[in-house]
Parts: C-alpha cells; sequence; structure tokens
C-alpha cells in the first residue's frame, strides 16, 4: 500500500485556521460564572466582618452624613434681579436726585452710584492747548508739534502749533476738538455726604429647573411692608432694602475714601438649600465684599465718563462729567440638593440545580490557620484552596456560613481520590469519611484539601 503524500505546508495552515475558528465561534457561545466557595473559619470571618463594618461606618458617616451624597444636587439656579435706589444729595452747587447719580438708570445686577465728579462745562468745538497728562504734548517750539499727528490717548487732532498751557509757564501742542480740554478747566464736586443714607432694594428671584422650585428673597405681605423697612439679619431677612452705608461697612470699607476714589463691591446672595426641608428652610444668605484690588493703585478705584450736550446761541456744547462712584454688582450663587432615587438591584431567583453547582463550602481546620493565610486570603493576595471533592453531585448544594464566612474562587469540583485518603480533612466531629465519600451525612461539614504552609509562602 503506497504511503499517504505528506500535506503541503499552505494546506495544513489552511486547516490549522478552520479549526481556530470553529473553536472561536464555539467558545463565541460559552456561558462563564464563577464558582464561590464559602469558607468556615471564625479568624477569617472576625477580620471579613470587620473590614464590612468600617466600609459601612465610612459610607453612613462620612459619605451620607457629612457629605450627603445620598442627594442630587443642581448648582447654578436660574435667577433674576431687579434694583432700585433712592435718595437725594448735595453737592456744592445743586440737588442731585436718583435720575442723575445712578448709572445706568434700568435698575439691574450692575450698577453705580455716583459720589464725586469733575465737572468741564462748557465744552465747544475748536482749539486749545492738549492735557500735559498726554504723551510728548510738550513742546518748547511749533518744530515740536506735527501737525496731522492723532493721539489715541489726547483728545483731538494736533495743528502743529505750540501755544501757552492753561496755567503756568509750560506749553503744550494745540489740537483741534472739544474745548478746553477737562485738565484745564475741571471742578471737582463732592456728592457723597448723604450717600450712606441712600436705600437700596434688591429684588431677587431663583428657580431650580431640574427640582421644579422656585422662590424670592422678598416676604409677600400686603400691608405695606417694604415701605418702612430695612434688612436685618434676623428680624428682616426677607425686607432686601440696604443702606449703601451698610453695605459698605460691611465690606471692611471706610466709606468717605471709598467715595473720592470709587471702588467695586459685591453684594453675594447665597441660595443653599436643602429641599428635603420645607421651602421655609430655604433662605438666602447675603455676604459683602470689595471686588476691585485696592492695594494696588493702578487699578484700584472705579470712575467712568459721560457728557450732556445742549445748544447755546446756535454752536453745540457740552458738560463733561468724570464720575468716580461706588458699583455694585450683585452676585447669585446656588445649590439645590433633593433626595436621590435608590435603585434596588433585583435578583433571579435560582434553580435548584444551579445553586448546587454554585457554591460549595470549605472546612478549615480549627488550628491549622495562621493569621498571615488568614489575612492573606481576605485581602485575595493567595490563591484559594482546591475545590471540594464530592462523588455524589448533590452534596454540592449552596452552603451558608453562620456569619462568618468568606467566598472564594474555586475551580470545579473534582472526583474523590481512592487511593490517597490521607489528603482529606472533615471537620465533623464524630469519625471521619471513607476514601470514597467526603462527608457520609448532607449535614456534616464538607472537606477540601488546604494547604496552610503553601498559602502562606504566597
Amino acid at each position: 500500500m503506497a504511503a499517504a503524500e505528506p500535506k503541503s505546508p499552505a494546506a495544513a495552515g489552511a486547516a490549522a485556521a478552520r479549526r481556530l475558528a470553529r473553536g472561536c465561534w464555539s467558545a463565541f457561545w460559552d456561558y462563564e460564572t464563577p464558582k464561590v466557595i464559602v469558607v468556615k473559619n471564625r479568624r477569617l470571618g472576625i477580620v471579613y466582618r470587620t473590614v464590612q463594618l468600617l466600609i459601612l461606618l465610612y459610607f453612613v458617616w462620612y459619605v451620607f452624613i457629612v457629605q450627603k451624597s445620598y442627594q442630587d444636587s443642581e448648582t447654578g439656579p436660574e435667577s433674576s434681579v431687579i434694583t432700585k435706589v433712592k435718595g437725594l444729595t448735595l453737592s456744592e452747587h445743586k440737588v442731585w436726585d436718583v435720575e442723575e447719580y445712578v448709572k445706568p438708570p434700568e435698575g439691574g445686577s450692575v450698577f453705580s452710584i455716583i459720589t464725586r465728579i469733575e465737572v468741564t462745562s462748557f465744552q465747544t468745538l475748536g482749539t486749545c492747548a492738549e492735557s500735559m497728562r498726554v504723551r510728548n504734548a510738550t513742546c518748547d517750539s511749533d518744530e515740536d508739534c506735527v501737525a496731522g499727528q492723532l493721539d489715541m490717548l489726547g483728545n483731538g487732532l494736533r495743528t502743529g502749533r505750540c501755544v501757552p498751557y492753561y496755567h503756568g509757564p509750560s506749553k503744550t501742542c494745540e489740537v483741534s476738538g472739544w474745548c478746553p480740554v477737562e485738565d484745564g478747566a475741571s471742578v471737582s464736586q463732592f456728592l457723597g455726604k448723604m450717600a450712606p443714607n441712600f436705600t437700596i432694594l434688591i429684588k431677587n428671584s431663583i428657580h431650580y429647573p431640574k427640582f421644579q422650585f422656585s422662590k424670592g428673597n422678598i416676604e409677600n405681605r400686603k400691608d405695606g411692608y417694604l415701605r418702612h423697612c430695612t434688612f436685618h439679619e434676623v428680624s428682616d431677612l426677607y425686607c432686601p432694602i440696604f443702606k449703601l452705608g451698610y453695605i459698605v461697612e460691611q465690606a471692611g470699607e471706610n466709606f468717605t475714601e471709598l467715595a473720592h476714589t470709587g471702588g467695586v463691591i459685591g453684594v453675594i446672595i447665597n441660595w443653599d438649600c436643602d429641599l428635603d426641608l420645607s421651602a421655609s428652610m430655604c433662605n438666602p444668605k447675603y455676604s459683602f465684599r470689595r471686588l476691585d484690588p485696592k492695594h494696588i493703585p493702578a487699578s484700584s478705584g472705579y470712575n467712568f465718563r459721560f457728557a450732556k450736550y445742549y445748544r447755546i446761541n446756535g454752536s453745540s456744547t457740552r458738560t463733561l462729567i468724570k464720575a468716580y462712584g461706588i458699583r455694585i454688582d450683585v452676585i447669585v450663587h446656588g445649590q439645590g440638593s433633593f433626595l436621590c432615587d435608590w435603585i434596588l438591584l433585583t435578583f433571579m431567583n435560582k434553580n435548584k440545580v444551579y445553586s448546587h453547582k454554585k457554591f460549595d463550602k470549605v472546612c478549615t481546620p480549627r488550628h491549622s490557620g495562621s493569621w498571615p493565610v488568614i489575612l492573606a486570603l481576605v485581602l485575595g493576595q493567595a490563591p484559594p484552596p482546591p475545590g471540594p471533592c464530592f462523588t455524589h453531585p448533590g452534596l454540592a448544594g449552596q452552603l451558608w456560613g453562620e456569619g462568618q464566612s468568606q467566598v472564594l474562587a474555586a475551580p470545579p469540583p473534582r472526583p474523590c481520590p481512592t487511593s490517597a485518603p490521607s489528603e482529606q480533612m472533615v471537620d465533623a466531629p464524630g469519625g471521619g469519611a471513607g476514601p470514597g465519600l467526603c462527608a457520609s451525612e448532607p449535614s456534616q461539614q464538607d472537606c477540601t484539601l488546604t494547604d496552610g504552609r503553601g498559602l502562606a509562602q504566597l
């Protein structure tokens, strides 16, 4: 009979590839589930329950009570702010009302109260000496001034002439623009004498859309409450009418100094509410602080300019006002928290046959365990003991420990060895099992091979 011809390398490779593909396809439909062993050992159970208790205390005390992590929260509520200022004050030349010293007049969350002004009156379009504050404005002759030159920080277009300054022996380049310039003819007026008594109404309402919760900072009363109340943190929390002097004082500032140089004060309203409680427990908390860096001269203070225009003898005239004031920024913060929905795991009832194959119980000798072995088992750093041996599959039932058990992964059950019964250990009173059975009665404790020395070495 002729010998079979050897297969070519290509055919052998194709056959191996088909076998691999069939194996992968077959393994794709496999279902794997871990096998667990219930270990009955008192010291191991004590360590295990102690670790469980520490974890439970951490979650109950720190996570739930301290951090309140069981609550869902929403930060940055939807908010609206409306402000209104009332009061009169005097300067050296006139009486000022709200329409003149509050900018802008719309009553938003950011507004300014003018406390000092520098007024340059009767400015008309013409030519005049440039301000000495402008770079390269000083001159000795016309040759020092370039006609047509425009400095973006200046007051007009240079004409090319060198003219005397408004006061003193100095000269500056002449410009075409609104004259006289501010430096030459401005007059300072202080409006802050009565400004501490100005009242500021701050209406604020917030809404948490996630929890459909809304509230405002004004008490719902119909007896004209707002007409005669001012804010007090205890007795009049829901009367958001603040005196300007009170706001500046709470921010830790001197009112007279702030009125001369200007500054920015923040009014912070914080709505930090636990919505598990009654709505009456959700209250605003007010705080005040200065926002501009007063210790940095280059950026401290607050001022702005505006002009009032009119005509005299048919020519355009204006009054330029450089205003120093206290800017109020109303800032609203908040966090609403509400109890989360608890999602509980639903466990399916296991089939008895599945349960019998799923759980085994390992009985360790009472005097063979050591603390290194137990610690290694708890930390998962030691391999589990070999799986229990059974001659009858029904003996591998679901066995629960008496509150001192540890669940470990183990290989599938193996047949009982008949030639080496000394390797089996039965922790059951009154005699041992024969070589064919690990335990004579189901109520007795099952056995497994235990190698404490090998576990300790790991």
